[in-house]
């Protein structure tokens, strides 16, 4: 939950896997236009990179200076950075081998349809951090109820487990919507499109999704 920005990347997508990518509807625009829900709240739009930019809003409050003494062995990725599932940090190794393996066969698939690889605001997270994140939410929404839309507390949270991601580009987010069934990946949460958890069913089928983070 709780991603430190959202962006597009600029790589250009290729046709759709047999023909399905026409078949479901891509989540792009809606990607936009939550990231312009989102900065109407938090006042922060900046132009991301490339030849044809999309909002880069600040979600979550974000460590920047003031880290309260919390680094990258607490799975924080710096504002405004974003990791790989190649990179060698605590965010990427916390995660637990299954969803490290359902995130490298459906990035595999997204690159020969798309040339298209995921990076990440988030993944794996120590309680403290979970927690630090939490009341930097409380003071940002202006109470627990609202910022638990957001942020859960400590070991709620699937991050702190190792279960779960928050995507970086909009791209992905569609791509990973669209066919992450097809890996067990879903989106967990309506209010944030770059979550994702390991939840499908041995079907492939994901579960309804939750209206915010403080459902379920």
């Amino acid at each position: 939950m709780f991603p430190l920005h959202l962006r597009s990347s600029s790589r250009s997508g290729r046709a759709g896997r047999s023909g399905r990518a026409a078949s479901r509807p891509p989540l792009v625009a809606v990607a936009f236009g939550a990231a312009l829900l989102l900065a109407s709240c938090s006042g922060t739009v900046t132009a991301g990179p490339g030849a044809a930019p999309a909002p880069s809003v600040e979600a979550q409050p974000g460590l920047g200076d003031d880290d309260g003494g919390l680094g990258a062995d607490d799975g924080v990725v710096p504002f405004g950075e974003s990791v790989s599932l190649r990179d060698d940090v605590a965010a990427m190794t916390g995660l637990t081998p299954e969803l490290r393996d359902a995130l490298e066969r459906a990035e595999a698939a997204a690159v020969a349809d798309r040339g298209l690889r995921f990076t990440f605001v988030d993944g794996w997270r120590s309680v403290g951090y979970q927690e630090e994140l939490f009341e930097r939410a409380v003071q940002k929404y202006g109470s627990e109820a609202e910022a638990a839309r957001w942020v859960k507390r400590g070991d709620d949270s699937k991050h702190v487990t190792g279960e779960a991601v928050d995507l970086e580009t909009a791209d992905a987010m569609d791509w990973l919507n669209r066919f992450g069934d097809e890996f067990g990946l879903c989106q967990v949460y309506t209010n944030e499109l770059w979550h994702f958890e390991l939840t499908a069913d041995d079907a492939g089928e994901c579960p309804p999704q939750l209206r915010d983070g403080s459902a379920g």
